[in-house]
């Protein structure tokens, strides 16, 4: 059934998301919200996934058309947090899956006290309006070439109806929630860390001369399926050659030459939640003199940045640190892209403002990509914040020159 699915299959427990609803519930003080799940069903091809915000919530990952509902004015403290979902139809849950009644169970199963049908949602968010006279937006504001967010698009057409409501930005609140990592959640991304380990230790043994970008591909992606995930993270990058410097490289169809550099970006993702790991091998087995300086430049900034990574940090002062040692050594051009990104249930990840806390997961990933010399180097790892300083969670990948050379031996 849909809806009868653990909302703690993926490790983390009900009483997490409970906690997670009251602090955005606590977060809103006196304003209402909605987060959605979003329309859609199961592809032909890969899998439907919820919007982040609401599996963040929930922990359902198969309820299209959901909702959940903080409305802090709700007389019956059990009503302020409410669970909507489709209506029961039994022709269409032939095709999409049987759906559970109601009650005490799939209360129980899903950790809302509070479950209503969403053809009851209009009424109910319009009670929430009138009541508290502001609704908050959770979900990300949309730049305006695109779709209005979808909490917006429905607070505008309320504040048509009810006098007197007002809209306010409060899209940073479940960002800041999210980027903080629960023991729970740490746990989860070191399983996909490991399981991206034993993937980059099965590719290691098929580059040489002859094979392609794809026996790369499918070494690291049969190993994590292998090793329990449910799914990647995200498209894998095996880029050789000219294709080394393309950042989001992805045909994977080009033969490996034994004068190429190739660049790998992988991740696995285990109970919902990713890895992001970028290594670049010499395809001879060695590194040329040529090859090998623009890895060690490369290698040292991301040791600077990883250094400056630290609680009360932004992220620009980290980019900055990398930078500094690239711009130093002649390729401040060749470096065209930001130092990394938040990880969690999105490889990347919700995004709060701010510097960096104890208890976020970020990737720092520089990389020197040189088209006329076919040589492009990125070197991405997995980084802990913590009160100590950083914690590199991917270091058993090699990275060194002398690692990777002897990981190809």
């Amino acid at each position: 059934m849909a809806t009868t699915a653990a909302a703690n299959e993926d490790g983390i427990a009900l009483a997490e998301y409970q906690q997670r609803r009251a602090a955005v519930l606590k977060g809103l003080k006196d304003s209402a919200a909605v987060v959605f799940s979003g329309e859609g069903s199961a592809p032909l091809v890969g899998k439907w996934r919820p919007d982040s915000n609401f599996f963040y919530l929930t922990g359902l990952e198969n309820e299209g058309g959901a909702a959940v509902l903080f409305d802090p004015s709700a007389e019956s403290p059990k009503r302020r947090c409410v669970l909507f979902l489709r209506p029961v139809n039994p022709e269409r849950d032939r095709w999409d899956g049987y759906r559970e009644q109601i009650g005490l169970a799939l209360k129980a199963r899903t950790g809302f006290e509070a479950i209503a049908r969403s053809d009851g949602l209009a009424g109910a968010l319009t009670g929430a309006a009138r009541r508290c006279k502001t609704l908050s937006c959770l979900h990300p504001f949309a730049v305006y070439p695109g779709n209005i967010s979808p909490d917006m698009d429905v607070f505008r057409k309320i504040s048509e109806r009810v006098p007197g409501v007002t809209i306010e930005d409060r899209v940073n609140l479940l960002p800041s929630l999210r980027a903080v990592k629960s023991p729970a959640e740490l746990s989860l991304i070191r399983k996909a860390i490991s399981i991206t380990a034993a993937g980059y230790a099965a590719a290691v043994k098929v580059i040489r001369p002859g094979a392609s970008e794809e026996d790369v591909a499918q070494a690291l992606e049969i190993t994590y399926r292998r090793q329990g995930a449910r799914a990647l993270a995200f498209n894998t990058i095996a880029g050789a050659g000219l294709n080394s410097t393309v950042l989001h490289y992805m045909d994977n169809t080009s033969a490996l030459q034994k004068s190429d550099m190739l660049v790998v970006d992988s991740g696995a993702e285990y109970g919902h939640y990713a890895a992001d790991v970028t290594r670049t091998f010499p395809v001879g087995g060695r590194f040329t003199p040529e090859q090998r300086e623009v890895y060690e430049v490369v290698l040292q900034a991301q040791a600077a940045a990883i250094k400056a990574a630290r609680v009360g940090v932004k992220m620009t002062v980290v980019d900055e640190a990398a930078r500094k040692v690239i711009d130093k050594a002649g390729y401040a051009d060749a470096f065209c892209h930001g130092i990394g990104h938040q990880l969690g249930i999105q490889v990347h990840d919700a995004t709060p403002d701010g510097p960096l806390k104890a208890g976020m997961v970020v990737t720092i990933e520089p990389g020197v990509y040189l088209p006329d010399r076919k040589i492009g180097v990125r070197i991405e790892d997995d980084v802990l914040i913590t009160r100590r300083g950083a914690e590199v969670l991917t270091a058993a990948i090699p990275k060194t020159v002398a690692d990777v050379e002897a990981a190809l031996r």
